[in-house]
């Protein structure tokens, strides 16, 4: 397979993760004989000082003729008194709508031996395994007029949907459901906004289209308080842009570390981009403490969604719980008599495993 992969590293820590990530990607290509080829792209706040802008027409064009996208992370309060036109954000928001990135999937799972590490009590976050599926170019964030009147005595901002939008993306949140244990949870607001009310009607709409899943109608306040007190019920989780933003960020404390998260974001023709959950993490830039799996993580969703490769992103998913359960882990975490090492060996551990498990299958494979 032959496969053309942008990377955008972004700024803080986003340059040196996804330095682990192409190794990561490296070794699956030349362990199960594909072809990746790589190519960088400035975005935040690094194409800001480059540039003078949060997102280059030759970032944007670039991305559009990848098959995937990889993002480190953007930001840093270098930029945080600029304009709002030129903050780095303004480059991540411009290149989801860029490339319709309509849909994105975060999956929370709880990694047994980090479970201490969790804000809730281990025996109500252990068996989390969910995923969040939000809408993302539509909603109140890209709705308009979104602006200041009366001379700044009043404000809007408008909360817009059309069908279509919610279609796709509740489409995309069953198909997710099939694929897992066939629960999908709807989130929205139905007992006071009329977004919400089409919202469920195309929900209820739509199920009978996938008769193995079930489904349920959760309002948002309820989940947000359900991801806390029972946040294993869930299985995959639908909702619309603001409280999937609002939801998914709740969930993604359950497992003690943002470093551990991935994500994915697509559009209707399975291009992808695919990023780690975790900020830029200025404070720790360039001193080789970064957590690389989130990034590694959100590789193996990137060959598991765009590509079709679902041994491939099996076996780096396998490699990283392997490391984890030798005790290995990075500053982030703690692992009781664990060993702490920094992002270059935590990337090396996971790339050996990789290695040496293909090298396993061959030699089992020729015995045979």
């Amino acid at each position: 397979m032959k496969k053309r992969i942008v990377l955008l590293p972004g700024d803080g820590i986003g340059k040196e993760v996804m330095h682990s990530a192409k190794e990561v990607l490296t070794a699956i290509a030349e362990e199960y004989n594909h072809t990746f080829s790589f190519e960088n792209h400035e975005i935040g706040g690094a194409a800001i000082d480059q540039y003078g802008t949060p997102l280059p027409e030759t970032t944007v064009d670039a991305c559009k003729q990848a098959d995937a996208v990889l993002l480190g992370a953007v930001g840093g309060p270098k930029w945080d008194n600029n304009p709002s036109h030129l903050r780095p954000e303004r480059g991540l928001l411009g290149i989801r709508k860029a490339l319709d990135l309509y849909a994105n999937l975060r999956p929370i799972k709880g990694f047994k031996n980090l479970l201490h590490a969790s804000p809730l009590k281990e025996e109500i976050v252990s068996g989390s395994d969910l995923l969040i599926v939000r809408e993302l170019t539509g909603g109140i964030y890209f709705g308009t007029p979104s602006e200041r009147r009366d001379n700044g005595e009043s404000v809007v901002d408008t909360l817009a949907y059309t069908r279509r939008e919610i279609e796709r993306i509740v489409d995309k949140a069953f198909q997710a459901a099939q694929g897992r244990r066939g629960k999908l949870t709807s989130v929205d607001k139905a007992n006071v906004l009329e977004s919400s009310k089409m919202w469920r009607e195309i929900v209820e709409e739509k199920k009978a289209q996938y008769p193995e899943v079930s489904v349920e109608h959760v309002l948002v306040d309820a989940a947000a308080m359900k991801l806390i007190t029972n946040p294993a019920s869930f299985d995959v989780v639908v909702t619309e842009n603001m409280f999937g933003d609002i939801l998914s960020d709740e969930a993604s404390v359950l497992t003690g570390s943002l470093g551990m998260l991935p994500s994915a974001s697509l559009n209707e023709s399975g291009v992808g981009l695919y990023e780690p959950v975790h900020g830029s993490a200025p404070d720790i830039a360039g001193k080789g403490l970064a957590n690389p799996v989130a990034m590694i993580l959100s590789a193996a969703l990137m060959l598991r969604y765009s590509f079709e490769l679902e041994d491939e992103a099996k076996i780096i998913e396998d490699a990283v719980q392997s490391v984890l359960d030798a005790g290995y882990h990075t500053a982030d975490l703690q692992i009781p008599n664990g060993r702490q090492v920094g992002t270059e060996e935590m990337t090396k551990l996971i790339v050996d495993y990789i290695r040496t498990l293909n090298a396993s299958k061959c030699i089992a494979s020729c015995y045979y």
